[in-house]
C-alpha cells in the first residue's frame, strides 16, 4: 500500500515539472517573440525617418552643389588679395561676398550703404597687432584696384566696421570688375590713439602696400 502511495506521489511530482517547464517555454516564446514583434517595428521606424529625413536635403553635398543667392547677389568665395608687416601690424586683404551695411556718423544717422548684385565682392581689410593678434582700430585706409590696362576701376575709403561674423575690419563693396589681373594699393594711415609706451615709435607714416591679384567671379 505505502509502495502504491509513493508511486503516485512520484507521478504528480513528474507532472508538475513537466507543467512548470511547459509554461517557461511559453513565456519565454512570448518575450521571443515580443522582442522581434518590437525590433521589426523599430527597423521599419529607422528606415521611415531615413527616408523622411533623405526626402529633407539634410546633407552638405546636394547644398554645396549649388551657387545659392540672395537678391541676386552670389557667394563669393573668401581669397587673400595681399599681406603684409608693418612694424609689427599685420595687414591683411581679402574678398567676401558683397553685403549692405550702415554708415553712422556719431550724430544719430546712419546711411545705408546697400549692396547689388552687380558688386563684385566685399573688400576686406584686417589690421592685427603681430604680438596680441587683436585689431588695430582708429587707423585710416584708403584702397585703389587699378586694371591691367592701368586704369584705376576702384578708389575709396574703407569704412571701420563691426561685424558679428566678420569680426572688425576696413570695408567697402566693389562694383563690378571684368575676370583679369589687377593691382591693389593700400594706403594704411597712422592709428589716431593713445598708446603704451611700448608702441610710442611705430606707425607715425602713412605705409602703402602694393600686390597684385587675378580675379575671377563666381558663375
Amino acid at each position: 500500500m505505502s509502495s502504491h502511495r509513493a508511486g503516485r506521489s512520484a507521478a504528480a511530482a513528474l507532472a508538475v515539472a513537466l507543467a512548470a517547464t511547459a509554461v517557461a517555454g511559453c513565456a519565454s516564446a512570448d518575450k521571443h517573440q515580443t522582442s522581434t514583434t518590437a525590433k521589426n517595428a523599430a527597423a521599419t521606424q529607422n528606415a521611415s525617418n531615413s527616408s523622411a529625413m533623405s526626402g529633407m536635403n539634410m546633407g552638405g553635398s546636394a547644398v554645396a552643389s549649388q551657387v545659392p543667392s540672395v537678391n541676386g547677389i552670389k557667394p563669393v568665395a573668401s581669397q587673400v588679395l595681399a599681406t603684409a608687416d608693418w612694424q609689427g601690424m599685420k595687414i591683411q586683404a581679402r574678398t567676401m561676398t558683397p553685403t549692405s551695411f550702415v554708415i553712422f556718423d556719431g550724430t544719430g544717422h546712419e546711411t545705408l550703404d546697400k549692396a547689388t548684385k552687380h558688386d563684385s565682392f566685399h573688400l576686406m581689410i584686417m589690421l592685427n597687432d603681430a604680438h596680441t593678434d587683436e585689431p588695430i582700430a582708429y587707423a585710416t585706409v584708403w584702397a585703389t584696384i587699378i586694371n591691367g590696362a592701368g586704369k584705376t576701376v576702384f578708389s575709396e575709403r574703407q569704412w571701420p566696421m563691426n561685424s558679428a561674423y566678420m569680426g572688425p575690419h576696413y570695408g567697402n563693396n566693389v562694383p563690378h570688375i571684368a575676370p583679369g589681373r589687377y593691382t591693389l594699393k593700400l594706403l594704411v594711415s597712422p592709428p589716431v590713439d593713445g598708446r603704451h609706451l611700448e608702441y610710442a615709435h611705430v606707425w607715425l607714416k602713412q605705409h602703402e602696400v602694393i600686390e597684385h591679384f587675378t580675379w575671377k567671379p563666381a558663375t
